[in-house]
């Protein structure tokens, strides 16, 4: 059975419309560079913004289906979800600005080359010591 390459491109060419068209949409909303929002200089006012148009969908979707418990999954589902967010942007932008602090954060005492922690005594390690696995 031949391939009509035509209609495959017509195809193709159609997603790509379909796609560009959901990015712009959700970009238009979500994004508050690109929405009517991004008119309010402090960026902290835009999102709690942003916070309170989430809070309020939640509480109507809530209320049209009806039930309180779908509010409470739907609230605890945006702060999982906006904390996640929120922990993502602040790591990357730690990263970015002042990687230091991510550096530090995962060297614990037990490694430091001049001494180490064993149950919960610190010993001092002799300085000609390489360190390592060279015996």
């Amino acid at each position: 059975m031949p391939y009509n390459v035509n209609r495959i491109k017509k195809r193709l060419e159609r997603a790509d419309r379909v796609k560009e068209y959901i990015y712009t949409s959700w970009n238009s909303v979500m994004n508050y560079d690109k929405n009517p929002l991004k008119n309010i200089p402090d960026l902290q006012v835009r999102h709690m913004v942003m916070q309170v148009l989430a809070w309020m969908w939640c509480i109507v979707f809530s209320m049209y289906f009806g039930s309180m418990w779908v509010f409470g999954i739907t609230a605890i589902a945006h702060v999982f979800l906006i904390a996640a967010i929120v922990i993502t942007v602040a790591a990357f932008e730690t990263a970015k600005r002042k990687p230091f602090l991510l550096d530090r954060l995962y060297h614990t005492p037990s490694r430091s080359r001049g001494y180490m922690w064993v149950n919960g005594q610190k010993i001092k390690l002799d300085k000609n010591d390489p360190g390592g696995e060279h015996e």
